[in-house]
């Protein structure tokens, strides 16, 4: 079904007014599907003319894309794309500041403690003493991240546990918005063993002290990098500071094309969103920054890995772990993270005259609002 836009427009509206606990008959969800399949075949085609502009767009198994230097392209992303998927250890549950495109907004005061001593790692509860014990009985990760949600805000408490991975051999990165690094903390970090540091640069949209830190880490830590939102906020900071964000000789930008949530979506209202495989909903100008990002780096040969982490990766990233804990075929655990569509979002879109279905077709028999309701 090629619905036209007036008539996704049309009943957009209607579905954006409905109670939240309404039913919806099948062929109205027939109708939600057809104008997410074509607002994300638009976009997809818009993708593509843009990709089709970067020369030498490489991918890693046909799971991502990604340009420039490949031995540079982030350790803990092969592991989480190809290996036995991303671990993630969490620890932390405070933040120092408050980004807009957090996942968490809103409620960072409320987030749930791991508990005083313990450390959560695939959804379990452990001591530090108890991690030779995880080493013993399960087969070692391929990598394993630490998450949730400033770890610099007790960053001493890390190095313990990162030491005995590091003496497993198990590759592990860390997330930092990188406000509260410093040398001898970032020093303390390589000597425990952590083999990459991931700088959320858009979180200070671009602070010249978070750049600082950057290049302080890779004094001492192997593989630096950034990884962010791509936000047009980023975008445009990133460029303004082009020469001293490349000046600290990091290894990799990882341009994570933005989801969002029930926290988060709000601060994004009135931006032209698509669903990407009826899962993430993100807005348009994300994934269209990054590959306008990518053929910049490209052009001027920047010697470091930008990666092109998309909706696309995060669903090869899900089959890659679905696979490697022996589930069955196509079984995934990625989905939308909404527990009811929120219909509204997608007005803007629809009302859009810049934005362009494909190809439209008049709704067949039996499809359109007046015959729906008798």
């Amino acid at each position: 079904m090629k619905i036209s836009k007036e008539d996704a427009l049309m009943w957009f509206e209607f579905f954006a007014m409905l109670p939240e606990d309404e039913e919806l008959m099948t062929k109205q969800q027939e109708i939600i599907y057809a104008t997410f399949a074509q607002i994300e075949e638009s976009i997809d085609h818009r993708n593509n003319a843009l990709m089709s502009e970067i020369k030498d767009l490489k991918t890693l198994g046909n799971r991502t894309y990604f340009v420039g230097n490949e031995r540079k392209f982030a350790m803990g992303c092969r592991s989480c794309l190809m290996g036995t998927g991303l671990s993630a250890i969490r620890k932390t549950n405070k933040c120092n500041i408050e980004c807009k495109f957090c996942y968490n907004y809103g409620e960072l005061e409320d987030q749930p403690p791991i508990g005083e001593g313990m450390w959560e790692i695939g959804g379990t509860k452990f001591y530090e003493k108890d991690i030779d014990l995880l080493l013993s009985i399960h087969k070692k990760p391929t990598g394993v991240c630490y998450v949730y949600l400033e770890p610099f805000m007790e960053i001493e408490k890390y190095y313990p546990v990162i030491k005995k991975f590091s003496e497993a051999g198990v590759h592990q990165h860390l997330y930092t918005n990188g406000t509260l690094a410093t040398e001898e903390t970032l020093k303390a970090l390589a000597e425990a063993g952590l083999d990459e540091i991931r700088f959320n640069l858009g979180a200070t949209n671009c602070a010249d002290k978070v750049i600082k830190n950057i290049g302080l880490a890779k004094k001492y830590i192997k593989n630096v990098g950034i990884e962010t939102p791509m936000t047009p906020e980023f975008f445009e900071g990133f460029f303004e500071k082009k020469e001293a964000i490349l000046d600290t000789n990091l290894d990799f930008i990882n341009c994570a094309e933005l989801h969002l949530n029930e926290n988060n979506i709000h601060n994004y209202e009135g931006e032209n969103m698509y669903i990407s495989r009826h899962g993430y909903i993100s807005p348009t100008w994300s994934r269209e920054l990054t590959l306008k990002f990518m053929k910049i780096a490209e052009e001027e040969n920047w010697d470091l890995a930008v990666h092109d982490c998309s909706n696309h990766t995060k669903f090869a990233r899900n089959l890659n772990l679905s696979s490697k804990e022996g589930k069955w075929f196509g079984a995934s655990s990625y989905g939308c993270e909404f527990s009811r569509i929120p219909y509204e979002v997608f007005l803007p879109i629809l009302k859009d005259d810049n934005f362009k279905f494909l190809c439209e077709e008049e709704l067949p028999e039996g499809y359109k609002v007046g015959e729906l309701f008798f």
